[in-house]
């Protein structure tokens, strides 16, 4: 009697499993390629338009408050209806039709107005989307990192297709490479599963809410470690690139430096279930704040090319391991139900209330210090540290609501 191979190894099994991480990293890779071309270059465009520096930074942190503000409210919003998706839908059409706005906006009222009205569509997708993301890996068996590496490889499309576009056409190409991802959001979100219908009764009636999360001493100092770390980055993302130009160094290369930090950062990804099964959540935190401060000690008194290239692959640290050990902790810490509202109140308050602070004093700190801006980031990556050792000593893995920790 002939045995039939076991489902997973099936042709039709690998098929559908293909299917579905497709259909799961699909929108977050339009994302970044918009977010590729606008961390690189966004600084540039606003140059062009006659901003100074304080002005860039102000623009920066009022899209940062705004976030806050959106991120809390739509998060708990979702949090309500538990139709993820259907939010994501309506924010990512908003957030596509605003844009335009921009390209008719050329002072710096007009472009301060179209920032806050934009940033409170735009900031909200990305907490939904890695709400979704999380429940569905943990469900469906998928390793977080080796979906979001995707998200990795279009932000290096999207820097690099920016980078060459500006140094052919000019810094107004970074709004039409920008509109290029971002124009594809409402069609890849519509092939995101509809997984959250399963949690729906759940989601309307979690057993935490916004209060909890805010009076749980290690939800806080969580917030704090890798918000810190996070945000540290707010001088490399306002005047990273406009320092590097200064420095002589050509778009084309500059680009290339992004694109190296992000190619580093896939390579940690691709490895993120063994490094997370050696560091654990808190590990990994740790692990990207050390880079973080390593990073920006030494960005603060170079331009060197050859030493540039060493500092960008410490991104992988900065931004990669700390974003992964961030959801490692948020999947561990909050049950299921409480997802999309977990990771809207991390990303508002853990990282965009504390980049609002920090990318305000970034502009402050670049005015009067140029470069040497960059010891300031060290010291957020320092504060961030603190928290962390602290919350290490008090968090062993446990849920932090939603259940009495065991």
């Amino acid at each position: 009697m002939a045995h039939l191979p076991p489902p997973e190894r099936s042709p039709g099994f690998a098929q559908a499993r293909w299917l579905i991480g497709f259909r799961l990293s699909g929108y977050g890779a339009a994302y970044f390629f918009a977010a590729g071309a606008f961390m690189s270059y966004w600084p540039v465009w606003l140059r062009d338009r006659g901003m100074s520096d304080s002005q860039i930074g102000t623009l920066f942190m009022s899209r940062q408050l705004v976030s806050v503000l959106s991120t809390l409210a739509i998060g708990w919003v979702a949090h309500r209806l538990g139709n993820v998706r259907g939010v994501i839908l309506v924010l990512a059409g908003a957030a596509t039709f605003l844009l335009t706005g921009y390209q008719f906006s050329t002072t710096f009222l007009a472009i301060l107005a179209v920032s806050l009205v934009w940033g409170g569509v735009w900031a909200p997708t990305m907490a939904l989307y890695d709400g979704i993301l999380v429940n569905e890996t943990r469900a469906r068996g998928f390793n977080y990192g080796s979906l979001r590496v995707w998200s990795s490889v279009a932000f290096i499309l999207g820097t690099v297709i920016c980078g060459i576009a500006v140094d052919h056409n000019g810094p107004a190409w970074v709004l039409y490479v920008g509109f290029a991802g971002i124009v594809m959001l409402v069609p890849l979100g519509l092939m995101l599963p509809a997984a959250e219908a399963r949690h729906r009764d759940a989601g309307k009636h979690a057993p935490f809410g916004i209060p909890d999360l805010l009076t749980s001493r290690p939800f806080l100092l969580f917030m704090l470690a890798a918000g810190c770390c996070q945000a540290s980055h707010a001088v490399l993302y306002s005047f990273g690139t406009l320092t590097w130009r200064a420095a002589g160094i050509n778009d084309v290369t500059i680009s290339l430096l992004w694109a190296e930090s992000v190619a580093v950062e896939i390579i940690l990804m691709l490895g993120s279930g063994w490094l997370l099964a050696r560091l654990g959540a808190t590990g990994l935190i740790g692990f990207g704040l050390l880079c973080a401060m390593v990073r920006w000690l030494g960005m603060a008194f170079t331009t060197e090319l050859w030493a540039l290239i060493l500092l960008q692959a410490l991104h992988a640290g900065s931004f990669a391991a700390c974003h992964l050990g961030a959801m490692a902790f948020l999947q561990r810490a909050l049950p299921a139900s409480g997802a999309a509202l977990g990771q809207s109140v991390y990303y508002a308050l853990g990282t965009g209330a504390t980049q609002a602070v920090v990318f305000q004093l970034a502009g402050v700190l670049y005015a009067a210090y140029g470069q040497k801006a960059f010891l300031g980031m060290f010291v957020v990556s320092a504060i961030g540290m603190a928290a962390l050792v602290t919350l290490t000593r008090i968090w062993k893995g446990n849920l932090l609501v939603g259940a009495q920790p065991a």
